[in-house]
């Protein structure tokens, strides 16, 4: 199966439980223990170039993350994603993460969301509806409702669908550094006892469609200093000027129509 129909079955599963989730939720029922099995989702095929050898910086670490009976289990016993486990509390994603199995997560660790802009966090995790739903979104962006470990990433470089419906860019060309979104995969295959995958990150991502992400987009090159000699008039728009309409930030890719 190649990266094409591991995205269609990647949306096809977060279009059909998303809504049932919600659903269950609002209602009170707790989630039903199993969902319908899901083929295995070899590696994605799209070819990426072979790193350069060059020596690869250090990346953060935390103690090893062991995985318990469930994705949400699995986080509240490390102890390393307090912020994480607690937004999933206060968005009503709690028991989508303990009661559904094969499920894949991507998560930021604590020292990722206390190294967000000043401020940031506080705004995220204010006490009103539309922060609510605006941390349930960049949360719904790290959930992918099939089971996809590092060997499906590994040699690989492209998008896959999440529930958030924006596809989040995974990056394995450099085998010994796998990266979402440009954060760094700090540990990978944190197995679960009901099927679950958590992977590790060392950064908060966002969704393009997040009101967050211009703010967390990397930063843009600094211009050069300008020259002794006066610019020509009608040359390129000047540094910091927005970009044009239609532009998406680099690294991101919206799903394609034949992905749903």
């Amino acid at each position: 199966m190649r990266l094409k129909n591991l995205i269609t079955t990647a949306s096809a599963a977060g279009l059909i439980l998303w809504p049932a989730l919600a659903a269950a939720q609002a209602s009170g029922i707790p989630a039903p223990a199993s969902t319908p099995a899901t083929s295995a989702t070899p590696a994605p095929v799209t070819s990426a170039p072979a790193a350069a050898a060059t020596p690869a910086a250090a990346l953060p670490t935390i103690p090893k993350v062991v995985g318990g009976a469930n994705i949400y289990q699995t986080l509240k016993d490390s102890g390393e994603f307090t912020i994480l486990v607690k937004a999933l509390d206060n968005t009503g994603m709690a028991p989508y993460l303990t009661n559904y199995p094969n499920f894949t997560f991507f998560a930021p660790t604590d020292a990722a969301f206390n190294a967000l802009p000043p401020g940031m966090l506080d705004k995220l995790t204010a006490k009103n509806d539309t922060a609510a739903n605006q941390l349930q979104q960049i949360l719904k962006y790290y959930l992918i409702t099939v089971p996809v470990d590092s060997s499906k990433i590994r040699g690989a470089k492209g998008p896959i669908p999440t529930v958030e419906n924006q596809p989040i860019q995974v990056d394995g060309s450099n085998p010994d550094d796998l990266k979402a979104d440009g954060a760094d995969i700090i540990q990978t295959d944190i197995h679960t006892a009901n099927g679950g995958i958590v992977h590790v990150l060392d950064k908060v991502i966002v969704p393009p469609d997040s009101p967050y992400a211009a703010e967390l987009s990397p930063a843009a090159p600094a211009a050069a200093p300008p020259s002794a000699e006066a610019a020509p008039t009608g040359s390129s728009p000047a540094a910091g000027s927005p970009p044009a309409s239609g532009s998406t930030p680099e690294g991101t890719q919206a799903p394609s129509s034949s992905s749903h």
